[in-house]
């Protein structure tokens, strides 16, 4: 394996490239982008890298279905850290392009939904296409497939492009989630600000098989940040459940709700308990009463004298 040499959803000039630059280990990786979320992960699988970056979710077209649904199936892999990046879009194009002579556009399908309205107002006419990343659809501009490109403004010098407009966004402080991606290992010590993220099969098909799941949650006083249902490509009607839970799995709530679920669903994976980026201790609110580790040992050790007739 190669401990040096971090994936990441390519080309040059993405997002999720400059997502990784913001880590401080970047600068002394290999970053090596490479052509889908697929291939991305399937390196750090393989061992030909030792962790990925990916894009998970976005605050206004929501989780990225392929990143989510690659997690849940093939080898077992886990979320280390998690990384938020403002998202704003230039309109890239070549050098001396107007707005009037654009009639084709192209960007990430993900891009689309964040610059509709803007696009229905400038360019109500121009066609758009989609790419397998904002940076290639840059790509695809600089070699005259198309004739702009929603991407990141800095991706204008790797292809040879010139930001025409920037600043675009349909909805204020959008930002997309990212998560570095390894393969399994011993999560790292509770910060007080962390994150539990898994993927839950259900059983067979019954009411209240979901507020069953919920209620492992719940009962506990564990509160969830993100649940989305994704199909298991098992036949209409069958699903899993792709979860992002507050706190760490040696956090006692947390644990005995992961307990709680093996019990009753037939498969649940533990996809890494790891820091909420932006997010300090003294920040998360106080936990519900009834819910903090004192209060879970106190009852485990009071089970305990009533077992032995020490009440």
């Amino acid at each position: 394996m190669s401990a040096t040499r971090y994936t990441y959803l390519g080309p040059e000039g993405t997002f999720t490239e400059a997502a990784l630059r913001t880590l401080p280990e970047a600068a002394t990786r290999e970053l090596v982008p490479m052509v889908s979320v697929p291939a991305t992960l399937d390196a750090v699988r393989s061992g030909e890298a030792a962790a990925a970056l990916v894009p998970i979710e976005n605050s206004v077209e929501g989780g990225v279905t392929t990143t989510v649904d690659e997690l849940a199936k093939g080898e077992p892999l886990m979320i280390y850290r998690e990384v938020v990046l403002p998202i704003a879009f230039a309109l890239l194009v070549r050098p001396g392009t107007k707005l009037k002579d654009i009639k084709t556009v192209t960007g990430h399908p993900v891009a689309q939904p964040q610059v509709r309205n803007w696009l229905g107002a400038h360019l109500p006419d121009a066609l758009w296409e989609s790419a397998a990343s904002n940076a290639d659809g840059a790509r695809l501009v600089q070699e005259g497939r198309f004739d702009a490109a929603f991407a990141g403004e800095f991706a204008a010098v790797t292809y040879g492009l010139e930001p025409l407009v920037t600043e675009i966004h349909d909805a204020a402080n959008a930002a997309t989630r990212f998560v570095l991606v390894g393969r399994p290992a011993r999560p790292a010590a509770p910060t007080g600000a962390d994150k539990t993220s898994l993927v839950i099969w259900l059983g067979h098909d019954h009411p209240g098989a979901l507020l069953e799941l919920l209620q492992e949650f719940a009962v506990r006083g564990v509160n969830l940040m993100r649940i989305e249902s994704r199909p298991t490509g098992q036949g209409i009607g069958n699903y899993c459940f792709s979860v992002d839970a507050e706190g760490h799995i040696t956090d006692r709530r947390v644990g005995e709700a992961l307990m709680g679920l093996k019990r009753i669903c037939p498969k649940v994976r533990f996809l890494g308990s790891y820091p909420r980026a932006g997010v300090a201790s003294e920040d998360v609110r106080p936990l519900r009463p009834g819910t903090t580790d004192e209060e879970f040992m106190a009852a485990s050790d009071w089970l305990a004298r009533c077992q032995d007739g020490r009440f």
